[in-house]
């Protein structure tokens, strides 16, 4: 990124997202492409010449002021543009309009609501429940959706709380999966995998230890970890996943 130009510049710029950031007694402001400061916050988007607009600080973006440089070395203890900028970025507040932030809030509410959909069901019928049924949950048990933090974060924490308010019948899906590996490796790797296992339906002991049982989906990717130590000798299998659609098991 280039250095800062010098007080008094006047840059124009339009259709930006301002992120602003206070420090030392000062205003600090970035201009942003509309639309990626969130993305580049949640790792969605990692390119920062499609979330930078310009590549300076501002004092006030909408009337083009540029930071002095003196200023910037007051309260970021360097006038390293990129550097700053970074700051910035990550720590600044996102400016954006009222109408602007009931839409952005609008679709994260609904990204959070997906996000819930897809990780749970109604365990009386093993049945996933609709994104319109999660939305209206929500609604009644009057969640407040934080446009600081991403959806999935939102999405666990908000099933937590479905859970407490017995609001709908929800659980977290579950997959049925089969684990092998050397009795030997099992004894020593029991009592890591084990809590893993929401229910256990088969527990066999031989010259190789195979559990079966439900677990969380989240919980596939953790057990797999543990076996990459056995380089080979253990695996995990999915059977079957316990959520259904229409009268067709999910495999």
């Amino acid at each position: 990124m280039s250095a800062g130009k010098q007080p008094g510049t006047q840059i124009k710029l339009t259709n930006v997202s301002i992120v602003r950031l206070k420090k030392a007694g000062k205003r600090f402001e970035i201009a942003c492409y509309k639309n990626t400061v969130r993305a580049y916050r949640s790792g969605a988007q990692t390119d920062l010449s499609e979330v930078i607009q310009i590549d300076n600080v501002f004092t006030n973006v909408s009337k083009g002021a540029v930071a002095p440089v003196g200023d910037l070395q007051k309260a970021f203890n360097t006038t390293d543009t990129q550097t700053i900028i970074l700051e910035i970025l990550k720590k600044g507040e996102l400016q954006v309009g009222e109408k602007e932030r009931a839409v952005e809030l609008e679709e994260l509410k609904r990204e959070i609501c997906t996000e819930v959909a897809a990780r749970c069901v109604d365990p009386g019928t093993q049945r996933p429940h609709t994104v319109g049924m999660i939305e209206k949950a929500m609604q009644e048990v009057g969640y407040n959706v934080n446009s600081n933090k991403g959806a999935k974060v939102q999405a666990i924490d908000l099933i937590k709380v479905l859970q407490a308010s017995n609001t709908i019948p929800i659980a977290r899906a579950q997959m049925r999966v089969r684990v092998t590996m050397p009795a030997k490796d099992g004894k020593r790797l029991k009592e890591k995998v084990t809590p893993l296992i929401a229910k256990v339906e088969d527990d066999d002991w031989g010259d190789e230890w195979e559990i079966v049982g439900l677990i969380e989906a989240g919980n596939f990717r953790v057990i797999n970890t543990l076996l990459e130590e056995l380089k080979g000798k253990g695996k995990i299998e999915t059977i079957s996943f316990s959520a259904v659609e229409g009268e067709e098991r999910i495999e």
